[in-house]
């Protein structure tokens, strides 16, 4: 396996990581006025406290996978990096102030008890957590799909381009599987009436969310060069991942909450998989030429620099996991509707 191989897989992988992670940290967001109601208003504000307490400890640890992505395809593939900021300019520009927007709220929300304070920072948070959901299935989305690229590496569509029904399929795809990975986590980290309210939104979800995932896979032998680059037979990877949200509804109807958060994460990994199988050895896809295409070569750094980087991941990336994984077991508990022990 050459450098540029190695990066364009970490390059995923990075992905992986940020969408598992941060994945459920946007659909507990999204979750937050839905099962954050009470009787009253402060039955109301003890709910959604603690709806926040379970990924207080971890969203801003968790963004730091999609900072890492980024600052790699910056490094790796500058001309990838270059075209894709260039042409998915607005939306990045509108998922920016969204992430801002919810990183202010989880600060400022409990600075102030005033009902009307909290019930704007968090439906602050709800917003900044449904627009990056849906905006990355509508960037994900146009990289499997493709987009109009010209010979000198540039975009050459308007924003509505990106605004194609497939893009917006997934945007919704990638909404409601997160929104789903939120309440299973919900449910791993409540008690009592929450977490079954948490379990009951898991199990009515699911089905809404196979229905998608099914209307996306056709999409996508139709919207795609997938039978091009990976043939008719999907392989083991999407049909494992297919496999996994199906047998999640089995777990999820008999309670077991860990195992069937493991089933999301399965289904959003091997789907990121699957997107970056489409795009190989490709980085950006052109549709108005396949020469015009972004590639692992024609995109990349020079060898230097993928040697030198490589040799620093190598040092580094261990600290890292082997860090964040042992902030997931300090904060490993449930939390408990106590509002002496409540941070946010």
């Amino acid at each position: 396996m050459d450098l540029n191989i190695l990066w364009f897989v970490l390059i995923a992988v990075l992905y992986i990581g940020f969408f598992i992670l941060e994945g459920f940290d946007y659909g507990v967001g999204i979750l937050l006025p839905i099962l954050g109601r009470g009787d009253n208003r402060s039955e109301t504000d003890k709910k959604r406290r603690v709806i926040i307490n379970t990924i207080g400890p971890h969203w801003d640890g968790n963004e730091v996978w999609l900072i890492t992505a980024g600052g790699a395809t910056f490094a790796a593939f500058p001309h990838w990096y270059a075209t894709l900021f260039s042409g998915f300019y607005l939306p990045f520009l509108l998922l920016l102030v969204a992430l801002i927007l919810r990183g202010v709220a989880f600060e400022f929300r409990g600075k102030d008890d005033n009902p009307r304070w909290r019930h704007l920072w968090d439906w602050s948070i709800f917003t900044g957590s449904l627009v990056p959901a849906f905006l990355f299935g509508v960037a994900f989305g146009n990289l499997a799909r493709g987009v109009p690229i010209d010979a000198n590496m540039h975009y050459v569509g308007g924003f509505f381009n990106l605004l194609n029904p497939y893009a917006l399929l997934s945007g919704v795809a990638m909404v409601l599987t997160f929104t789903l990975h939120g309440a299973i986590f919900l449910s791993l980290k409540t008690t009592d009436n929450l977490m079954i309210a948490a379990r009951t939104i898991a199990r009515r979800l699911w089905l809404i969310v196979i229905v998608v995932l099914i209307a996306l896979f056709i999409g996508t032998y139709l919207s795609t060069d997938i039978l091009a680059a990976i043939g008719v037979n999907p392989g083991v990877i999407p049909i494992a991942g297919s496999a996994a949200i199906l047998i999640c509804g089995y777990f999820i109807r008999r309670e077991r909450d860990g195992w069937a958060f493991a089933m999301t994460a399965v289904t959003i990994a091997f789907a990121t998989i699957t997107v970056f199988a489409i795009m190989y050895p490709r980085v950006m896809i052109s549709t108005l030429d396949p020469a015009y295409s972004l590639t692992i070569y024609n995109a990349a750094s020079n060898p230097y620099t993928l040697r030198v980087m490589s040799i620093i991941t190598l040092i580094f990336l261990p600290i890292v996991l082997i860090y964040q994984g042992w902030s997931y077991w300090i904060f490993r508990k449930r939390i408990e509707a106590k509002p002496e022990a409540l941070t946010y």
